[in-house]
This record gives C-alpha cells, sequence and structure tokens, in this order.
C-alpha cells in the first residue's frame, strides 16, 4: 500500500471527518490520521446546535459561515443518508432564548426589531406567545427571543455519518495512530510522521482541535471545559431548544434532554463536578420546573478548542506550504462543520489564500 496521498487530515473529529468527506467526494486520495478512536471527544460531547443566529450577532464576521453552514444541513443530511444509512437526525425546531428580566425584555425585543429590519427570521415572543409554543417553560418567563431556522442534529450520528461517507468514497481511516511531528522540505509541509510510521501527501490539514497546538504551538489553542448532563421524562416537555444565561436545553428523540454546559477556560481535565452538575440542574430548573421529575441518565465532559482571539483558523497556513489549518471552532465545531469541509476542499482544489476571521 502506497504511503502518499493527496491529503492527510490530522484528526478525527467532526471537522476532520467532514473535510475527508469532501475531499474523497472530489476523487482525492485522503488519509484520515485519529490519536484516539474518531469522534470520541469534542464532537461526542456536543449537544448538537445550529444555533447561527442564537450565537451570533448579524454584524459578526462569522454569521455569513454560521448561516450558510446551517443551510446546507438540509440536503447534508439527505446526501449522508442516501450513502450511508444513517440519520443524522436534523431538527429545525427553533431555539429560545429566554428573558426573566425586564432589562433582557428590552434587549431581546431591539435585537428582533435590529434583525428583522435586515431581513432575518427572528421574533419576540410574549410570555403567553411563549408558552403556547412550550407549556412546560417556566411561568416566570417573560419572553423570548425565537429563532424559528435555528435547530439541531445528533452530533455522534453526523460524525459516524462523515466517517462513513469518506470511507465509502475511499477514505483510508488509521485510529489511535498519533502523528507527532510535521515532515517539512524548506517551507512546504510533505507529510506527517506517526508513532508508528511516515506517510507523505501533498496537502496536510491540521484538524486536531485543542490539541493542533502540539504540532503547530503557534496556534496557542485554548482548552475550555464544558461538561453536560442528559435527562429522561415520561412525556415530552419540549419542542424547541431553550437557551437562558448560558445554559441550554435541548430535546432529543426518545424523550431525552440535554442539559449544558458549564465553562471552564484553560483545563484539560475531563472529570465531571459535583459543582458542574448542580449548576446546570439548577439552572436547568429555573427554565422548566417540570425538569424535577426528569431520570437522571449521564454526565460527561467535552474540551471546546478555542483561538486566543476566539475565531476559528480555516484555511492554507501563510507560512507553510501545503499546510492548511482547521481548528478552533469553539462551541461551533457541529455548526460549521459543513462549511468548513467545503472551504478547505475548495481552496485545496484553486489553492486560495489562508482565511482566518
Amino acid at each position: 500500500m502506497s504511503l502518499t496521498y493527496d491529503a492527510i487530515v490530522v484528526g478525527g473529529g467532526v471537522i476532520g471527518c467532514s473535510i475527508a468527506y469532501q475531499l474523497s467526494k472530489k476523487k482525492k486520495k485522503v488519509l484520515l490520521l485519529e490519536k484516539g478512536k474518531v469522534g470520541e471527544k469534542a464532537s461526542s460531547a456536543a449537544a448538537g446546535m445550529l444555533g447561527a443566529q442564537m450565537e451570533f450577532e448579524v454584524d459578526d464576521p462569522l454569521y455569513p459561515l454560521a448561516k450558510k453552514s446551517r443551510q446546507m444541513f438540509r440536503d447534508l443530511a439527505h446526501e449522508l443518508y442516501e450513502i450511508t444509512g444513517i440519520d443524522i437526525q436534523l431538527m429545525k425546531r427553533g431555539i429560545y432564548e429566554l428573558a426573566f428580566t425586564e432589562v433582557e425584555c428590552e434587549r431581546h425585543q431591539q435585537r428582533a426589531e435590529r434583525d428583522t429590519r435586515q431581513g432575518e427570521m427572528v421574533s419576540w415572543l410574549s410570555s403567553r406567545q411563549l408558552r403556547e409554543q412550550e407549556p412546560s417553560i417556566s411561568s416566570k418567563a417573560r419572553g423570548a427571543l425565537y429563532f424559528p431556522n435555528d435547530g439541531q442534529v445528533s452530533p455522534v450520528q453526523l460524525t459516524t455519518a462523515y466517517l462513513r461517507g469518506a470511507t465509502y468514497y475511499g477514505t483510508e481511516v488509521k485510529e489511535q495512530t498519533e502523528v507527532v511531528q510535521l515532515i517539512k522540505t524548506g517551507n512546504k509541509v510533505t507529510g506527517v510522521e506517526t508513532d508508528s510510521e511516515t506517510f507523505f501527501a501533498d496537502h496536510v490539514i491540521l484538524a486536531g482541535g485543542v490539541w493542533s497546538s502540539r504540532l503547530l504551538p503557534e496556534l496557542q489553542m485554548v482548552p475550555v471545559k464544558g461538561e453536560c448532563i442528559s435527562f429522561v421524562t415520561n412525556e415530552p416537555l419540549l419542542y424547541g431548544t431553550v437557551k437562558y444565561n448560558g445554559c441550554y436545553l435541548v430535546p432529543k428523540r426518545n424523550n431525552r434532554i440535554f442539559v449544558g454546559a458549564t465553562s471552564v477556560p484553560h483545563s484539560f481535565d475531563e472529570k465531571v463536578t459535583f459543582a458542574g452538575i448542580f449548576d446546570l440542574m439548577e439552572r436547568a430548573k429555573q427554565m422548566v420546573p417540570g425538569l424535577t421529575e426528569a431520570a437522571f441518565e449521564k454526565a460527561w465532559t467535552g474540551l471546546r478548542p478555542q483561538t486566543q482571539n476566539g475565531k476559528p483558523y480555516i484555511g492554507q497556513h501563510p507560512e507553510h506550504e501545503g499546510l492548511l489549518v482547521a481548528t478552533g471552532h469553539y462551541r461551533n465545531g457541529i455548526l460549521l462543520s459543513t462549511i468548513t469541509g467545503k472551504m478547505i476542499t475548495d481552496q485545496i482544489e484553486s489553492e486560495v489564500p489562508f482565511y482566518e476571521t
């Protein structure tokens, strides 16, 4: 078997798998390397929200990318199902950002008016309107900013579908294979050295999440630990996703509800803490009091990959020919996975410059 490829993708999270999928669709010979198991870190810990409008204001430079990526999911869901038989569980049921104080009401109403003037789909819901749509939300909520086009997917199903789609088109996958250094000839990256083998490629794509700094220290990635918990209810409590004060409730199939997430910067500690779970439960109870009757299912952590300026790196490295970077998506890796895979593939085919927001 040849050890030379068109592209080597370092990192088997949702970003790396999306890139491998898009590249292999273009008939590129792709090798995907993952130091552990594909999708076992941040990608599997995510709640799967597609919150383009919830996460970004209209004037944020990332908003156009986020919105376009969100729009791509409908066709992607069909495409991946046709190829792999995997349902990524795309649900476009909107996201509600609650308001409990008069100040929050005013702020949300102003944003609804401002975004509506710019042609965005968003509305302010009064307390009565909110509970007509979501009866389980606390009666103390005074209203909500509602983003009807935001939605969610299953992050595990999405990553698995990307991976199977990539292998369907010919991507070779090696798990438990850690890249220990990049191979360079002058300023050109020509391959990678792993703990057991050496591989060469025309292009190397670094998509290792928070661990990308181990190969490229200048990225200075910041790990942001997040804890999540899930519950199972007897009857459906929510239709859409609900968010308040940094906490979100994401209703999944079979009456499961994901609750997330804490935020602890500069931490590689993946333990679930009493304080983290207690904080999430208190905030979840404030939004949906009926959750107190739900059965606890499980708790877990993930390490979000954040850059120093909070914006992701997507594209050709400005100093190292043949090296592309796709990391730093922070808490929007699921949402931005579609557009990132497409952008990296387009840049390899057209050799357009490095992109950084």
